[in-house]
């Protein structure tokens, strides 16, 4: 296909302060659906050229699509003492990104796989798809590139579309204009006079793999630079066993193998491995890793970065194979890594001095500052738990492990070759070698790797009983229940939980559930949910105590209405409802159901309410014990105003009217002895007045009896005020009579009627 590229000049100002003029070939055309065919693997190589401030650098520079990066130099056994630095040009915004550095710290390699061919690099940097790259490395004194390694270059790698998920993720415009291998030298990048053509973009389809075998650990020919001055391998042998080409017999794991994408599923091209896999004896332990780069990729992307490590691993550092046995997502999917057999002990190349006894896992990200989620951790608990199970070894317990290299590890612990030091079954890169690696916040979560891999269950606690009402320490029900429990070790890694009531399991359920449920035949129990981990180990919850019982709740004294003092309105009656209810073993609550609801503690057995006048009223009420056994008691009440014109009369009363009476009218009297009487069948009553500043007294008589001297003043004006009131045990006829008092300077007193109920 013919295109036409426009080349634009600019220029960059560079961390040394040169400035740099470059060049950026910008394609016109963009081959649109073809970005969702399959692609391979490319990974390509710049070469980095020195400068007159003493810093190896390639300037900003338009590339093919990739979305790996690092850098690499000649000697696998050289050290980079310096920094190195990228910034990438996204595909989706054109934006550059910021200076981000490479982990150039890595583990040598070792046996024939470190021989010819194979250079020294950094850690790969995923950084998403770019076209564009600026590199700086600069010597740890700054001021001099004499110290840096000879063949510096920056590769690129371009993971492809393998799979065929990420043929129907990836839209076409999500994929760089392709640039043929073919390209003219006006497609080549000419940043200035000084660069040679090696800074064009130069796939390595023709760089072959080398034809060693693995790596072992006893056959390193020279020594690598020391990250540390006291971290310096040796070339010592190691007393340990050599790797085996003879593909040993899978041994079965005493807990279930996890869900591992296969090197098929993450769509490896096998052509970039073909030398045989080497086997250990055994795996002793596992060394958790992390990849370094970013933590906001996609885990649709994961296998691309899969592909991306694999590709770098063996066309830039000219490994034979990715170097990690498996390696985690943040989601929690588990991807094969070397190649040989995911049950047998592949010899992979992934913590320096230690592989022969060994697995490495490691998780996709850079957690040095941020912690990997629960979903990684519990994958990689289930699979070091699987490896190590197959070897019958406890993930928390530890193990002697024989040093194939004189070195010293990250906290300043030295290693001699061929002696034995005690690792953690679940150990860190970092606890081998002299590297961050994991990153501190991973390796603080190591411990709790080791926990959900060994068992037992972490955390278990019933968290709610369903079907009983909890009273203290005690539970109550009427038989049919339901546990409800929760765990800090991940459902993937239980085998069963079992109910236990009384000690004996009664119910099971799966690994994954956080309930189940059960009838208990009635009396006193105990009901406990007890976890089996997948590695066997046991543990139960605390017991509860529970009653099953079946008996409701009684009312011993059932809903009353009694009439109280308050304001009285020709719709409304202030009343007081009492009641009392008891339950044989807890009584939980009380609800009032009609007229109005409302709901009561155990221990409340009255309420201020108020009725309608004149209208029978059903008052229902619910006694509820803990256990869910109920029982309904229901009256009916009907409060009846008696206005004063029912009353017989003796002596001189004034009719009074105003809308602030109850009916609109009211007596009035200031004759001493002056009284109303009233004649009613009922069991509460009360008598409705005024008052005032000047109001008088008045004598309250109840079937011939005084009971009461009412005295009506007030300091500010009120109407319809039920200020008396008497309530008997049971309906029965009865008279009240109010008489005047005749107080001296006020003796009047105004009255609205009586109130009772029948």
């Amino acid at each position: 296909m013919k295109r036409r590229v426009w080349i634009t000049l600019g220029a960059v100002v560079l961390g040394g302060g040169g400035v740099v003029t470059y060049a950026v070939a910008s394609p016109s055309e963009d081959p649109g659906a073809a970005g969702r065919d399959k692609r391979p693997v490319k990974v390509y190589d710049l070469a980095l050229k020195g400068t007159t401030s003493g810093k190896r650098e390639l300037p900003r520079t338009q590339t093919k699509q990739f979305s790996m990066l690092g850098v690499s130099w000649t000697g696998a056994t050289k050290r980079l003492h310096g920094g190195a630095q990228v910034r990438t040009r996204s595909i989706e915004t054109g934006e550059w990104t910021a200076w981000k550095d490479l982990e150039a710290n890595v583990d040598p390699l070792e046996g024939p796989e470190s021989g010819a061919g194979v250079r020294g690099a950094s850690e790969p940097l995923w950084v998403g798809p770019s076209d564009g790259v600026q590199v700086q490395v600069v010597h740890k004194n700054g001021s001099t590139s004499s110290g840096l390694p000879k063949g510096l270059q920056v590769n690129l790698v371009d993971p492809g579309v393998a799979t065929d998920a990420e043929m129907k993720a990836k839209p076409a415009a999500y994929v760089a204009p392709a640039v043929s291998d073919s390209a003219s030298p006006t497609d080549s990048v000419t940043p200035t006079d000084s660069v040679t053509p090696t800074d064009s973009v130069t796939p390595t389809d023709s760089v072959t793999p080398t034809d060693s075998a693995s790596p072992s650990d006893s056959a390193v020919t020279s020594a690598p630079a020391s990250p540390s001055a006291s971290a310096t391998p040796s070339t010592s042998p190691s007393t340990s066993a050599s790797p085996s080409a003879t593909t040993p017999t899978a041994p079965p794991s005493t807990v279930p193998e996890p869900p591992i994408t296969s090197r098929a599923g993450w769509g490896a091209d096998e052509s970039l491995s073909p030398d045989p896999s080497e086997y250990n004896t055994d795996v002793k332990a596992v060394f958790v890793h992390h990849s370094d780069g970013t933590n906001d990729y996609s885990c649709a992307d994961s296998a691309s970065i899969v592909r991306g490590i694999y590709a770098y691993h063996t066309q830039t550092n000219g490994w034979n194979d990715i170097g990690y046995n498996f390696l985690v997502d943040k989601c929690g999917t588990i991807f094969e890594g070397r190649k040989g057999g995911v049950d047998l002990p592949v010899l992979g190349a992934h913590t320096y001095g230690w592989n022969r006894e060994s697995a490495g896992i490691a998780v996709l990200g850079d957690y040095t500052t941020t912690g990997a989620t629960n979903a990684a951790l519990t994958s990689v608990a289930r699979i070091a738990a699987w490896k190590l199970g197959q070897y019958n070894a406890d993930p928390s317990s530890t193990v002697k492990l024989t040093a194939g290299a004189t070195q010293t590890n990250y906290f300043g612990t030295s290693f001699t070759a061929g002696s034995q030091y005690t690792f953690n079954r679940v150990s860190a890169h970092r606890d081998g070698y002299n590297t961050q690696c994991p990153g501190s916040s991973l390796y603080g979560q190591l411990p709790t790797i080791r926990a959900w891999a060994s068992g037992p269950v972490q955390g278990l606690k019933v968290t709610s009983l369903s079907g009983a009402g909890q009273s203290g320490a005690t539970y109550y029900t009427k038989g049919a229940i339901t546990a409800k429990w929760s765990t800090t070790t991940p459902g993937s890694l239980i085998s069963k939980f079992e109910l236990l009531v009384d000690g004996k399991a009664v119910a099971t359920a799966s690994g994954t559930a956080t309930s189940v449920g059960t009838t208990l035949p009635l009396g006193t129990h105990t009901v406990a949910v007890r976890a089996l981990h997948q590695s066997g180990k046991s543990t139960t919850s605390a017991a509860l105590n529970v009653v099953a019982e079946t008996t409701v709740p009684t009312f011993t004294t059932a809903p009353k209405l009694s009439l109280r003092t308050g304001t009285v309105n020709t719709s409304a009656v202030p009343v007081t409802l009492g009641w009392k209810a008891t339950d044989n073993t807890a009584l939980k609550s009380v609800s009032l159901l009609t007229p109005a609801t409302a709901t009561f503690g155990p221990t409340t057995t009255s309420s201020s309410r108020t009725a309608a006048s004149g209208t029978a009223s059903t008052w229902s009420m619910k006694a509820y014990d803990y256990a869910g056994n109920t029982r309904t008691s229901s009256a009916s009440f009907t409060p009846v105003i008696l206005q004063e014109t029912s009353a017989t009369k003796s002596g001189t009363w004034t009719a009074r009217s105003s809308t602030s009476y109850l009916g609109g009218k009211s007596y009035s009297s200031g004759s001493k002895a002056a009284s109303l009487t009233w004649t009613f069948t009922g069991r509460s009553a009360s008598w409705v007045a005024s008052r005032a500043s000047s109001s008088g007294q008045a004598y309250v008589y109840v079937d011939g009896v005084k009971v009461s001297t009412v005295d009506l003043k007030s300091s500010s004006t009120l109407y319809r005020q039920a200020i008396w009131t008497k309530t008997w045990s049971s309906s029965a006829k009865h008279t009240v009579k109010v008489v005047v008092v005749g107080t001296s300077g006020r003796p009047t007193i105004t009255t609205d009627g009586l109130v009772y109920i029948k």
